[in-house]
């Protein structure tokens, strides 16, 4: 049997992978890779191993993976130093002899300079060369955005304020629920025939901001509007409301990507790896908002 490791497993992606995982995999063929092995408690009263790693530390990620013979490899959150940990990444999973690593990458158009989001493309295109090039075998998720960041573009208050301040145009996004890609990446890792394929884990159908604002108005029965500014007053405002300057400059690079498409394409990979359609933006927003409209 398979010993299968998965890394970043106390963040959101990891956690939830582990938990779908220990329902198809026994928990002794399971381990995972966490920083902190405090952190790590309830992972291990799951019954699976813990490893101590660091994306940072090559030697701890080569002790990490030694034994293992299929690696997840969740991207790194660092953003500034995330290009030398996926280097660190495959390199040591390659001298560990891991035999098949599953990549969590991102869903694009553009693989260019000229992409609004080229700072976070550029750490996911090298792990994918690096991985193709390595000689292990490779499978890449390419993710949609995840659904569960549309609170932080909406605003706390948006049922309150009645409206949706985000320059992205009329462009859309396949919006994608994070916990929809977990039991994608589970499902794979239990199973066979995924070698050295391509992904595309995102939903069915890809919407507007002006389609979120109808479904916000219809589930709290107020009228949302959505209002698109250029990208230059959405960072002013955000700032002179007190956001830092890089997390404002950041929404914005993610709300022009929506806007050029870079992240709009639908796919049924979801269903075709889990045997379940994939969560519906409205779905999310009913169960997320329909509680705070009664209130």
């Amino acid at each position: 049997m398979n010993k299968i490791l998965v890394t970043g497993a106390t963040g959101h992606l990891g956690k939830a992978t582990v938990t779908k995982l220990i329902e198809k995999v026994e928990a002794k063929n399971i381990a995972v890779m966490v920083r902190d092995a405090a952190k790590a408690d309830d992972l291990k009263q799951l019954g699976v191993e813990i490893r101590v790693g660091d994306y940072d530390n090559y030697t701890s990620l080569v002790n990490a993976f030694t034994g293992i013979d299929k690696l997840l490899f969740v991207s790194a959150s660092d953003m500034s130093n995330r290009v030398q940990q996926h280097e660190n990444i495959v390199k040591a999973a390659k001298e560990a002899s891991v035999k098949h690593v599953i990549y969590t990458s991102f869903a694009r158009k553009n693989e260019t300079e000229t992409s609004p989001v080229a700072f976070i493309a550029q750490s996911h295109l090298k792990a994918e060369q690096w991985l193709k090039e390595s000689g292990m075998a490779y499978t890449f998720l390419r993710n949609g955005l995840y659904m569960d960041v549309l609170p932080m573009f909406l605003g706390e208050k948006v049922l309150e304020t009645g409206a949706i301040y985000f320059p992205a145009g009329e462009g859309k996004a396949a919006f994608t629920l994070r916990d929809n890609i977990a039991q994608v990446c589970a499902n794979v890792l239990a199973s066979e025939g995924h070698e050295n394929k391509i992904y595309d884990i995102s939903n069915t159908e890809a919407v507007s901001f002006t389609d979120i604002a109808s479904i916000l108005s219809e589930i709290s029965g107020k009228t949302i509007n959505y209002v698109s500014p250029s990208k230059d007053e959405f960072v002013s405002t955000l700032v002179s409301m007190g956001v830092p300057a890089n997390m404002a400059n950041f929404s914005a690079a993610f709300a022009e990507g929506i806007k050029q498409g870079e992240f709009s394409q639908t796919s049924n990979d979801i269903e075709l790896l889990t045997g379940k359609k994939p969560t519906t933006l409205k779905q999310f927003l009913q169960q997320l908002y329909t509680a705070q409209a009664s209130n």
